[in-house]
This record gives C-alpha cells, structure tokens and sequence, in this order.
C-alpha cells in the first residue's frame, strides 16, 4: 500500500510538473522569435534583391514574406502596421506566387499577375489597393496579366525561386518556412526570425522596436481577415466608401 501511494504520488508530481512545462511551452516559448545565427548573409541578400514593396521610412527595415490568401498575413498587416509605421519602422513586404503542390496551383491569374507588377514596380499604392479589396473580388485592374506574357512570368517564377532559396537558409536556424515569415534586426543588430501566424507571437518582435508589447490598435475580429480588412479596420472601411 506504502509503494502504491508512492508511486501515485510520484505520478502527480511528473503530471503536475509536465503539464506546467508544456504550458510555458504552448503560451510563452513557442511564441517566440528565432535568432538567426547561421546564413545571415545569405538571407540579407536574398531579402533585399526581392521585390519588396515600402511605404518608407527612416527606422530598420521588417521583412515581411506574404501571399494574398494568407489571413494570417493580413490580420499582422492591419494590427501591427499601423503602430510599427509610426515608429518609423521601414516596413517591406514581400509578396510572393506560391508555387504549385501536385499539378494544383496555389495562386490566381490575378495573383500573379499583381504579385509580378509589385516586383516590378515596387509600387506601394497598389499594394494598398489590393489590400483593400477581398481577394476573390480582385480584378487587376489596369495591370497587364503575367500568363502567358515570358517577361513577366519569369518574375513570378523569381518569387517562386526566391521562397525556394529561402527555405533552407531559415530552417538550418530552425525556423520552418511559414507566412507571415518576418525578418527584422533587434537593438543589438541581431537577425530575427518569427513565423508570426499568432497574436501571442507579436509582443517580442514589438518590443524589439521600442513598442509596448500590447497595441491599442483595434483587433480585426476572427473570420473576416480578407474582408477588405488587410489594412487598419478603420482605414478599411474608409476604403469601402
């Protein structure tokens, strides 16, 4: 009976421990940033060859690799944008045609023919303008499609080499290639990686800037990322008028 009790109480000792180990794992480190260590170099170069677009500014630049279909990738846009802006952070997205799984595309015509014009153009304008409307509502308008057109393919075929190049470099620093993918340089110019797909993720990369962890800016409610909402939700509805 002694043994039983033991060994009953040994048990709730390791549940008791694991399960606190697991919840510091699940609600804190799981969460945060990555500090690349190998291939910077290579990383620097490939992020700063791409076609990334920028509204400017005067602070370190964020990364930011994203694809259109990606609610994730629009909720970080309109939540976290509008604070990092004004802190001056230069804020470049880089958005890219994924490519397609098993003969199944992973992208639209439209996709790919605004994802080149952006490589092109660097054009931030049309980055927001995209933003604003739902992604199966987006109809290109004005930009010439990239099917069919050799110049302009082969650029989304560079985005497509360009998330191929990427994917080993971060994952020899552990991190699995996901959207958003974000890239910044902390206070000590170290380079930092986060698959950033939740709000838990978002305190470090902001404190990295100099901002509170927790930002007033209004949360875009689950569900509706890509109802016209991948900038701020007031800046949104402004351009549903």
């Amino acid at each position: 009976m002694k043994n039983f009790k033991l060994w009953a109480a040994l048990a709730l000792v390791v549940l008791v421990v694991g399960g606190g180990l697991f919840a510091y794992w699940n609600f804190e480190l799981r969460w945060r940033p990555t500090t690349v260590e190998k291939n910077q170099e290579e990383i620097a170069a490939l992020l700063e060859s791409a076609g990334w677009v920028s509204p400017g500014g005067e602070g370190r630049p964020l990364y930011m690799v994203a694809h259109r279909d990606c609610a994730d990738c629009l909720r970080f846009m309109a939540e976290q944008f509008p604070d990092l802006q004004a802190a001056g952070v230069d804020t470049r997205v880089i958005m890219v045609a994924r490519p397609d799984v098993n003969a199944l595309s992973q992208s639209t015509p439209m996709e790919r023919s605004t994802v080149a014009e952006l490589w092109l153009s660097r054009d931030w304008d049309l980055l927001q303008r995209w933003r604003a409307v739902p992604a199966a509502q987006w109809d290109a308008p004005g930009i010439r499609p990239a099917d069919g057109d050799p110049a302009r393919s082969a650029v989304v075929e560079a985005s497509r080499r360009f998330l191929a190049e990427l994917e080993p470099l971060v994952a020899g620093n552990g991190v699995d290639l996901g959207y958003p993918l974000l890239v910044w340089w902390d206070e000590a110019d170290q380079m930092t990686a986060c698959v950033c797909q939740r709000r838990e993720s978002y305190g470090d990369l902001r404190q990295d800037f100099g901002l509170p962890a927790e930002s007033d800016t209004p949360l875009v409610p689950d569900g509706e990322e890509d109802a016209g909402r991948m900038t701020a939700p007031e800046e949104a509805s402004e351009a549903a008028i």
